[in-house]
């Protein structure tokens, strides 16, 4: 305590050069601390500190006029936005538009030094937009608007928060099992200091977490899971069967007359290896063996019994959907010929959608009517020949 009189940094100070009462600069600063200290409190990622220090120690400021006539000092590059949530907090909720000098002007207008500004409210229970966080320049706003989604949409954050991690997840190709989800998630928010999964998801839907923080923590435990690289290794199951029955032209081993469905990620056709896999209460799913989710999937623990082996019957279905990419010069007449072509070869068109690409190209997805692999590439060799078609793919 006696060091603490001796050589504290503000009171102290002030009481030696007879300035205590008087409110200056170094006050200022001081206020401004802590309120950025209590402004960090109220979120959950400590990352968001660095930031706002960055956005707020700026070396210019604006000074901008309420209609009233008071001043209110922001950093510069701060917005409508950042002004409503200086004036108060429930002024930036409500916030529904802005007037510079009795002029409508985008929200996201930056304020200039001298304009008065009139902030125009909606409805007691108007809420701030989640896209303004990427608007505002302030910490206090920031703050603010992370802690009214905080408290008064909860439900929704969770849902918005979980939807954006499952979509991170299949864009990292990650496959997760539901008893894996809720194990993994659970164990993700405790590292991440948070009391349950639907806490977790909530900070990321209001903002308090990034996904950028969770996913490496996340991949971490999924690599955990994962089995070693040689394939190999992975046996399929193997089930004696004495009699076995097709259904839609597929023989699935181990199962007879079971429902099947046809992967829409390869779209198998009579011709292609292809390898099933026992879903949940949906039958078998036929997929092509070198589909890439195929290999993802063998390589989890509790999916790899599930995949079986199937084989084309030797009578199958008349007709299967394929769908083909046709790159080509845009031009007059484009889409008849290709019809023109296929009705030659007595080829159903199911589907057929044209577009104009970039420098003169067009681009073609069409669904057809497809017997085997052998009827496909004959199709596609025709179709390669028609004038200005550059290539043709299969989806």
């Amino acid at each position: 305590m006696d060091e603490m009189a001796e050589y504290g940094v503000a009171a102290h100070w002030k009481y030696k050069e007879g300035l205590s009462g008087s409110r200056d600069k170094l006050d200022e600063r001081l206020a401004w601390v802590r309120q950025l200290l209590e402004n960090q409190q109220m979120s959950d990622d400590t990352g968001n500190l660095l930031r706002d220090l960055k956005s707020d120690l700026l070396p210019e400021e604006v000074f901008a006029f309420t209609p009233r006539g008071d001043v209110i000092n922001l950093p510069a590059g701060a917005t409508c936005i950042d002004f409503a949530y200086a004036i108060h907090s429930a002024v930036g909720h409500r916030m529904i538009g802005c007037k510079v000098n009795n002029r409508m002007v985008p929200i996201d207008h930056q304020v200039v030094t001298g304009e008065i500004i009139e902030v125009i409210t909606g409805p007691a229970d108007k809420g701030p937009n989640r896209d303004w966080l990427t608007i505002v320049k302030t910490s206090e706003a920031k703050s603010k608007i992370r802690s009214w989604f905080k408290k008064m949409r909860k439900e929704e954050n969770i849902v918005t928060g979980r939807d954006a991690l499952a979509k991170e997840l299949r864009r990292e190709m990650i496959t997760l099992t539901d008893e894996q989800w809720d194990t993994i998630m659970t164990d993700i928010a405790r590292r991440l200091r948070q009391n349950t999964a639907d806490d977790m998801y909530a900070a990321i839907g209001y903002g308090g977490l990034t996904l950028a923080h969770c996913m490496p923590k996340i991949k971490e435990a999924y690599n955990k899971l994962r089995t070693p690289e040689d394939n190999s290794a992975i046996k399929l199951a193997n089930v004696n069967v004495k009699q076995p029955h097709a259904t839609d032209g597929v023989i699935v081993e181990g199962f007879d007359n079971t429902p099947i469905k046809f992967s829409k990620c390869c779209t198998p056709l009579p011709g292609d290896p292809i390898i099933g896999f026992v879903t949940r209460g949906f039958g078998v799913s036929i997929h092509k063996r070198n589909c890439v989710n195929v290999h993802a999937s063998m390589k989890d623990l509790t999916n790899a019994p599930r995949w079986v082996n199937a084989s084309w019957a030797e009578t199958v279905k008349e007709s299967y959907k394929a769908t083909l990419i046709i790159d080509a010069l845009d031009r007059d007449g484009l889409v008849g010929d290709v019809a023109v072509a296929l009705s030659d070869m007595r080829v159903p068109i199911y589907a057929i959608n044209a577009r104009s690409a970039d420098r003169g190209c067009a681009v073609m997805n069409l669904t057809i009517g497809i017997n085997n692999t052998d009827h496909l590439n004959n199709v596609v060799s025709r179709l390669s020949k028609i004038r200005d078609v550059l290539k043709v793919t299969r989806s």
